[in-house]
């Protein structure tokens, strides 16, 4: 466990400062900043060379918190989080007190509330949403296990996180739900 608390405290100073890390998470391996720092979410755009027109996905420790960043929480996004089976990122319209850059169309932005014992403790003590873009140049294959993330995306990051790098277990992407102002949702990935 001395390795997860160190990494978790070298991550928190990195985020405070701007910076990028690699982090394990409860899905695949993602490249995180500060999710309300927009020249970190520039940075990250940069290094997987990816359009800053297509939005980002950011972590929440809780759905507790997700009025501090989402003007209108549909209840439909409470029942869907409490039946889902595996990582769950719902698309929600009307996002504030993130970056600016990180959103998408009306001012949409993918949140996922995390229960994985690693990126869950981050985004408690960081006390802010992180960005979890996959760990990959746009367009390349996302990496399921930290092996197969290249040494660019290595070498693009402030900080690498120690822990689950051994893991061999090749984990998935999230499913994605977009919900509408109107109630109804579409099912995108």
């Amino acid at each position: 466990m001395k390795e997860f608390e160190q990494d978790i405290q070298a991550c928190v100073e990195v985020l405070r400062r701007g910076g990028l890390i690699l982090y394990p998470t409860d899905t695949i391996w993602g490249i995180g900043c500060d999710a309300t720092n927009a020249d970190a979410v520039q940075r990250v755009y940069g290094l997987k060379h990816r359009s800053d027109n297509k939005a980002l996905i950011v972590l929440l420790d809780s759905e507790e918190h997700l009025d501090h960043y989402v003007v209108d929480v549909p209840e439909m996004a409470y029942e869907l989080m409490s039946v889902a089976v595996k990582p769950l990122t719902l698309v929600y319209e009307g996002a504030f007190n993130l970056a600016p850059n990180l959103l998408g169309e009306n001012d949409s932005v993918g949140i996922r509330v995390t229960r994985e014992e690693f990126s869950h403790q981050l985004c408690a003590r960081f006390g802010r949403p992180i960005v979890s873009t996959s760990a990959n140049v746009s367009g390349a294959p996302s990496a399921r296990t930290y092996s197969e993330i290249s040494e660019q995306i290595k070498d693009g990051v402030d900080y690498v996180v120690g822990y689950r790098q051994n893991d061999p277990t090749p984990h998935t992407a999230s499913n994605i739900i977009l919900l509408r102002g109107d109630g109804t949702f579409k099912i995108i990935r």
